[in-house]
């Protein structure tokens, strides 16, 4: 392994949203013995972060402690998880693989010394759902991922799929040498933290001049140009630092 590519999972490969709404409802509802009145924004976020504000938002008395606060959300993980395994059938029924996902999962895996896997706000058995879900989870080494599980902010867990990727290859991977794949201006972001590039894709919540003025290396519409998304990888994977070309979009 010499380079590094990461996916975001939701709007950025696939649009399950409806699903996923339904799913936060009845795990949240489970869990609180309250309904889902409001839900914040999803945008960038994880799941944890999703169901913390959700309390917030829908006046869910706090925990007593940082320990009760643990056992809560290790409860909505374990709910979260079941009402989406209900709806597994409902993924492709009420859900699509946005344009070009496949093909551009297929076409990096061919790239040579590159490894594919996802840095993604979804707990992990939810992640794992969603790409079997459309054929996604061949291109992947969902081992090294990061996940919504995971009580770190994307910035740092990029650091750390980082380092499970150098423990299970037997090689660090550069500074220069990881892109993250995300359409959203809180990954692009994210990337800069862990000291990532970025390819933001307008299919989300952001727009393309959202994700340009933030600094993504490359903004794109959507996935639909292979050759372009993989050239695109191909080269910010190879480029020395401080050899980057200012931003582009389309």
């Amino acid at each position: 392994m010499d380079r590094l590519v990461l996916w975001n999972i939701d709007l950025t490969l696939l649009d399950v949203v409806r699903v996923s709404r339904d799913a936060y409802a009845e795990a949240f509802r489970r869990v609180t013995e309250r309904p889902l009145a409001a839900l914040p924004q999803l945008a960038g976020r994880s799941d944890s972060e999703i169901f913390l504000e959700s309390l917030y938002l829908n006046d869910v008395p706090p925990a007593a402690d940082e320990a009760a606060d643990a056992d809560l959300l290790a409860k909505y993980f374990g709910e979260l998880e079941a009402a989406f395994e209900a709806r597994q059938p409902e993924l492709t029924q009420r859900g699509r693989l946005l344009p070009g996902a496949q093909e551009a999962l297929a076409a990096a895996a061919t790239l040579p010394g590159l490894v594919q896997s996802v840095l993604t706000g979804t707990i992990k058995p939810n992640a794992v759902r969603k790409l079997q879900a459309f054929g996604l989870s061949q291109f992947l080494d969902l081992e090294i991922g990061g996940y919504g599980s995971d009580a770190y902010p994307r910035g740092s867990l990029l650091l750390m799929i980082r380092s499970l990727a150098a423990e299970k290859y037997g090689k660090p991977v550069a500074d220069d040498a990881v892109v993250y794949v995300a359409d959203s201006c809180r990954d692009v972001e994210a990337a800069q933290i862990g000291g990532a590039r970025c390819i933001a894709v307008a299919t989300g919540r952001s727009t393309v001049a959202e994700l340009r003025e933030v600094g993504a290396d490359l903004v794109v519409a959507d996935l639909s140009d292979t050759t372009e998304v993989v050239s695109a990888i191909d080269r910010l994977t190879r480029l020395p630092a401080g050899a980057l070309p200012a931003p582009q979009d389309r």
